[in-house]
Formats: C-alpha cells, sequence, structure tokens
C-alpha cells in the first residue's frame, strides 16, 4: 500500500510515517523534509494556494490528510482564525480536486477533522451521530469535512477521524502542559468539571491506519479514547503520574488574559465516545488514562 500523506512533520504525522511501508509526504518545505525521511519521497505543496503535483500520486492507494495552521500555537488573532480555516478548507479542497481529476484516484481518503465540531455540551455524552456545535471550531470542522464531499462523489472511500486531546512522548498536549506540574504548579482549569476527550498518540496512529485498510470504515470516526474523564480527574492523574501535588487551580478569567480566544477551547466541555471505531472493530492498546499517562511520563 502506497500511501501520501500531508501533515507529516507534525506530532501525529511523525509517529504515523514510523508505520508506513512506502510514504508519499506533501510539504511546504520538500528538501527539509526528504532530508528527515528514513524512506519514501517529498513534494512540494502549499495547501492553500494549489493543487498537489500530480506525479506524487503515482501508484498512490490512500490518502492520509492531517495538514493544517496549529490550533494551539498563538493567540487567535483575526489573522490568525483566518488562518486556521483556509489551511483546512482551502487546503482540503485543492487536495480533493486533484484527486478526483486523476485517471485513477486513490482508494480511500482519511481527512482528518476535530472533536471541536460539537462544541461545549457540559456532561452530555456524544457520538458520531450528535449535532454540531456553533462555535468557531465547530465552523472550522463543518467546513473542513464538507471540502472531502466531492471525493466522495467520485467513488472514493472518505473517513473524518475527529481527533481529540492526543498525548504521547515529543510533542502534542501533553509537552505543553507537563512543565509546571513536574514543579509541583499544576492544577486544575476553573471549575475542572469540563471533560476531556483524549487518546494516546500509539492508538491515534493505529486508528487513522484502520480506517485506511478498513473498507468498514465510513464517515466521521471520533478518535478519542472510550473513556473520557474530567479535568479534575486528568489533573489528578498527571500530577499522580509525574509524583507531585496538583493545588494550584487556574481561574477561567486569567486563561482569557492570557491566551484570549483559545482559552474557550481549554474550558470546553466535550465528553465524546467512540463508537464509529469499536463498531467498526477497532481494539484500543491504551483505554485507561492512569497506563496511557504512566507510559508516557
Amino acid at each position: 500500500m502506497r500511501t501520501l500523506v500531508t501533515g507529516a512533520t507534525g506530532f501525529i504525522g511523525r509517529k504515523l510515517l514510523e508505520g508506513i511501508e512506502e510514504p508519499v509526504v506533501l510539504s511546504r518545505d520538500p528538501k527539509r523534509t526528504q532530508a528527515c525521511l528514513a524512506r519514501g519521497k517529498a513534494y512540494g505543496w502549499d495547501p492553500t494556494k494549489e493543487e498537489p503535483p500530480r506525479e506524487a500520486f503515482d501508484g498512490v492507494d490512500t490518502v492520509i490528510h492531517l495538514a493544517g495552521e496549529p490550533v494551539a500555537e498563538g493567540r487567535w488573532t483575526a489573522a490568525k482564525k483566518q488562518r486556521i480555516m483556509d489551511s483546512r478548507k482551502l487546503g482540503t479542497a485543492n487536495l480533493v480536486r486533484a484527486m478526483c481529476n486523476l485517471a485513477q484516484p486513490p482508494r480511500v481518503l482519511v481527512s482528518a477533522s476535530a472533536i471541536g465540531l460539537y462544541g461545549s455540551r457540559g456532561d452530555e455524552p456524544l457520538d458520531e451521530m450528535s449535532a454540531p456545535g456553533n462555535d468557531f471550531l465547530a465552523d472550522v470542522c463543518r467546513e473542513w469535512e464538507a471540502a472531502a464531499d466531492p471525493a466522495r462523489e467520485r467513488g472514493i472511500r472518505v473517513v473524518h477521524p475527529r481527533i481529540g486531546i492526543v498525548l504521547g512522548k515529543g510533542g502534542g498536549a501533553l509537552a505543553k502542559m507537563i512543565t509546571p506540574f513536574k514543579l509541583g504548579l499544576g492544577g486544575r482549569l476553573a471549575s475542572g468539571r469540563q471533560w476531556m476527550s483524549w487518546i494516546h498518540v500509539d492508538d491515534m496512529v493505529g486508528m487513522l491506519l484502520f480506517a485506511a485498510g478498513n473498507d468498514r470504515a465510513s464517515g466521521p470516526m471520533n478518535a478519542v479514547a472510550p473513556t473520557p474523564v474530567t479535568n479534575a480527574e486528568f489533573t489528578k492523574a498527571l500530577a499522580k503520574a509525574v509524583h507531585r501535588p496538583a493545588i494550584f487551580p487556574v481561574p477561567a478569567f486569567g486563561l482569557k488574559l492570557l491566551l484570549g480566544g483559545f482559552a474557550d477551547v481549554l474550558l470546553a466541555s466535550q465528553r465524546v465516545l467512540p463508537r464509529a471505531a469499536e463498531k467498526a472493530g477497532f481494539a484500543f492498546r491504551h483505554p485507561s488514562l492512569d497506563e496511557t499517562l504512566n507510559s508516557i511520563v
């Protein structure tokens, strides 16, 4: 199976490449990316401005599309929010247009989305049939997923892994939060009652490959562990994993002063369940938060 990957230099993408025998990578900086690849070939692509080069698709059976402007880096200025939207909506549209114009298109497109689609929903259990929210990230995710519709019309199987909080060594959400916890300065965010839907990076990669190779997988698929926790529970588990107390709660107003609009993401409550993945037969290697954090930390 020859697989084309976008977003391959990101936290998930780097882990994903380890499980692909013959990757083809699309990158804004193909020379730098090629130098980092253990195997495979990199091609240049600017997602918001152009379609990928046709030759990148030679022999490609599967496309895994992860590219997008980082959501958790920098304040959400108007320009930043536009880049978040354009990188996903226009990037996906350009990728799909190139696929659809091929005489023999790839068999499957695994096109990332996020649980931000659901908005903040309190204690409500959410699965793939739940209605979307009505905030900025929900709008982004709707446009992101809709941009892949022409691929379905072309007969390409499309899967949208709606990605939660990805935990693993060397990057992702944990890299941003672990230092204060190691210093004994960690604590819950605001009330701590908001739900966090997380997934170990190994399971994240496993689900991407499962979605690519399993014909039963189609449409939205929540990429989260089956055991969401509240922020207070997550805080307690992380503090336990690093053998430190967690006694310094961060008030909501402090987060909003520091992070602006992105604070709303950290305070959102999303109790998301991976029902589509489980129904399709995906088996989680790391369903327990305590085991996950211990294996990482």
